[in-house]
């Protein structure tokens, strides 16, 4: 068998599977009759999976549809008739999708009672959906953005800081849409699936407050804008903790990749374990950790024997240190994992977003083998720069998919031949 190879057909099952379109298209047949009994169907939403969730809500709704705009990633190749696909920049926020955001709000203050607005939702909406505050720019909110991706703060946390500085995320689009109905769809990208968290919740009651913001930025010591901090002081009215007319539906998640992932592992004759769809933490320890089990099936049979499969998801965190480095969490979990694996016979590990891209870079992650570390100095230097990239891309270990049209965190696979 070829691991690589092997590794390969397994991560590609997780992506399949995290194709949003089928549940899409599902999720508004099962209510046909809210659509219908609509005078008018405005869609709006945003994420690295719009453009996907866009042309399958078109299939089902059709000339239903009296006006939409879903805000795109860069790079989405996917075609809409009704909807407008409006692209724009991930992970940072700029200026297009400011603009994007602008017509959504529109199309949402435009809905009246009798209208239904669907909303789609999927990975990446935060920041492709800039809508700040008054008072606080948009260069102000990139770098606050910044700040947070740098020093490791975890999803959650960099979602409670930016709900509070927009005007339509933590549920602030449906109160705009009132007393139209909202029926969000959302793709999960978010560890535990908290539906106020995907995206930042546009449609969803906010289970975070002011005060969270704040001991967030307090947390990591970040300096941010005055606007901001005087913004997020708590004194202007804080995001709904309560709903009315709204359903929020999930479409996809992680999980549901790593099931189709294990089974295609047992169809190719592995031994397989689903380690946890919630990993977070530091990328280079989980990956670290991620090793070693493939070291204890290698020596010991355990917890699996030989041949082995063990699949894992989640979204972990690098704490950069070089801000010249390339590479993203994916490529850097292959690199830790290849130093801790290095010199075992038949052993793999591969480790790729489903989004299609790792951190700023055109690979989704990385496969690394016993022998990509066997002479560990150079992966020691590359892992210390955050400088994976370069490091795989002379070895012949990214992997590259370009653009998939879907988003529910990140796959990692285990393989131990036999």
């Amino acid at each position: 068998m070829s691991l690589r190879g092997d590794a390969g057909k397994i991560f590609r099952a997780g992506l399949q599977a995290a194709d949003p379109s089928a549940e899409t298209i599902a999720a508004l047949e099962a209510r046909r009759k809210l659509w219908e009994a609509a005078e008018r169907v405005f869609v709006v939403g945003a994420g690295k999976a719009g453009g996907t969730m866009a042309r399958a809500a078109e299939k089902v709704l059709g000339k239903r549809i009296a006006q939409g705009c879903v805000i795109v990633k860069d790079g989405d190749r996917a075609r809409a008739k009704r909807i407008v696909l409006c692209p724009a920049g991930h992970p940072r926020p700029d200026a297009r999708g400011a603009a994007a955001a602008v017509e959504v709000a529109a199309i949402c203050k435009e809905a009246r009672a009798g209208d239904l607005v669907v909303c789609l939702i999927s990975g990446g909406a935060s920041a492709l959906m800039p809508a700040p505050v008054p008072g606080v720019t948009l260069e102000q909110k990139i770098q606050v953005t910044d700040l947070l991706l740098a020093c490791g703060a975890e999803i959650h946390e960099i979602n409670a800081v930016r709900k509070h500085l927009s005007v339509l995320k933590g549920g602030q689009l449906a109160l705009l849409a009132r007393p139209a109905k909202v029926l969000a769809l959302l793709l999960s990208d978010v560890v535990g699936d908290n539906l106020d968290v995907i995206g930042s919740g546009p449609a969803v009651a906010d289970t975070s407050t002011f005060a969270d913001a704040r001991a967030v930025i307090a947390k990591y010591g970040l300096r941010v804008p005055e606007a901001v901090r005087l913004r997020l002081q708590g004194e202007a009215e804080e995001t709904p903790k309560r709903l009315t007319g709204v359903e929020n539906v999930l479409v996809g998640s992680n999980q549901k990749s790593l099931e189709a992932a294990a089974k295609m592992a047992k169809q190719l004759g592995y031994r397989t374990m689903i380690l946890s769809s919630t990993l977070r933490g530091e990328t280079r320890d989980v990956a670290r950790a991620h090793g070693a089990i493939a070291r204890q099936i290698r020596e010991y049979g355990q917890p699996l024997k030989a041949p082995a499969c063990v699949i894992s998801g989640g979204e972990t965190t690098v704490t950069l240190r070089n801000p010249g480095g390339r590479g993203g969490r994916n490529q850097e979990f292959a690199l830790a994992a290849a130093l801790e694996i290095a010199g075992l016979l038949d052993v793999v590990v591969l480790s790729a977003g489903t989004d299609g891209t790792d951190g700023p870079t055109d690979a989704a992650g990385a496969v690394a083998d016993g022998w990509t570390c066997a002479m560990p100095e150079a992966g020691v230097k590359a892992l210390a720069e955050n400088n994976s990239y370069p490091f795989f891309e002379a070895n012949g270990g990214l992997l590259k998919t370009g653009a998939t049209g879907t988003n529910v965190m990140d796959l990692h696979v285990v393989l131990v031949g036999a």
